[in-house]
This record gives C-alpha cells, structure tokens and sequence, in this order.
C-alpha cells in the first residue's frame, strides 16, 4: 500500500467483488487479463479499477494486464484474508445458525467456535458441532480463547450490552446483524448489515424501474 494513503470505504468495499471474480478466473485457468476486460465482467469502469488497484500499488503492466493468480493474491493480503480468524456468534436463533451454517461450509479462513444465547432452550444444542453455550460464560470464553471477531444476532435491546462485553474482553471486530448502531471503542473494527435498509433499497429501485416502463 502507498505510504500517507488513506483509502475510501467505498474501493474497499469494492475489493470482495474483485477478489470474486478473480477467483473464478483463476478457476477458469486465466492467466492475465486487463482492466478492460475486468471492467466487462464487474461492470465497474476500468478508470475505475486501476484507480482502486493504484491506491494499493503497480500490480498491472501497460500492454500485459494483470495477472491474476498474483493480483488475487495480493488482494488475499490487503484484505488480511492470509491468516484464520476466529469468531463467536451471540444470538443462537434463526439468523445465527444461518450465519453459522454459511461460514461453515463457504467461508474458508473463518472460524466459529463457538455460539451463545439466553434461551435454555438453546443451550446445549450443537450446529454444526459447535456447541451454543450460555451468554453468561460469553465473557470469559472470548477472553480465554482469543476471539477475533463477535457476531451479533440478537434483538436491539442487547446488542449494545453484547457489544460492550466482546470488546471488553479483546474482540477486535464487530460483525452486527442487530438492527441499530452501536457505540464502539477506538480500535475496533465495526461492519453493520441492517437487513431491513436493504431491502428498503431493494423496494425504491423497483419503484423506480415501475416509473420508467
């Protein structure tokens, strides 16, 4: 990365999208491929990309491209996706055993150890081997174990105690599925999804497309 270069949210949440379709790139044997033609499959211009790209480096050569084992590589990094992390999830419920279901089989590097919930009758239950345990031992478990990353799947009212206790005890990043925004300790990493604003999204840009027709 450039020294002295402070990087916009918005190339870094643009960055997955890059790495995603390098992958199957990479799956499809493709050796190089320019900004040009990265721009036809993402759908970003290629200014676009190479401005992005630049921000963290020369990876591309004028006339050759980039190449793409080493490009996906060099994202791998940036995004810190070169080493495993691990991570707890509170709130045992639907959306949590979702979550748990989907880092389970599809997300490589990212490990849950363990879940947590107030209801007995959760407590107990395994997904995927991994035991829900009672929110009171939440603490001591994240502490003890290292935990990298909390994920939080409860209602509104907890979340903000749930995050207190994770960063308390050395979590260093936040993955929120409550619906509100959380009060969060310098240095510590927050990622919000409100489910319901995207959907909201979702329902002005039908909205709008009824208005063209």
């Amino acid at each position: 990365m450039k020294e002295n270069t402070k990087i916009s949210g918005a190339v870094i949440k643009r960055l997955p999208r890059y790495r995603r379709y390098l992958s199957e790139l990479k799956k499809k044997g493709v050796d190089r491929i320019s900004s040009n033609e990265l721009s036809s499959l993402i759908g970003y211009t290629a200014s676009q990309i190479r401005q992005d790209l630049n921000n963290f480096g020369g990876f591309g050569q004028q006339g050759y491209g980039y190449n793409v084992d080493s490009l996906y590589e060099q994202i791998d990094i940036i995004l810190g996706l070169n080493h495993e992390y691990k991570m707890i999830i509170v709130g045992s419920g639907n959306l949590g055993q979702a979550i748990a279901n989907y880092t389970h089989y599809y997300k490589e590097g990212f490990r849950v150890c363990g879940m947590f919930d107030i209801n007995p009758k959760l407590i107990g239950i395994k997904i995927n081997d991994i035991e829900v345990m009672d929110y009171d031992d939440l603490s001591k478990y994240a502490e003890e174990n290292h935990i990298d990353i909390g994920i939080i799947c409860t209602n509104k009212s907890s979340a903000q105690d749930v995050a207190d206790k994770l960063m308390a005890a050395g979590v260093k990043g936040i993955w929120n599925f409550a619906p509100m925004d959380l009060q969060i300790d310098e240095g510590v990493a927050l990622e919000n999804v409100h489910l319901s604003d995207s959907l909201h999204s979702l329902t002005y840009h039908i909205n709008r497309n009824k208005h063209r027709d």
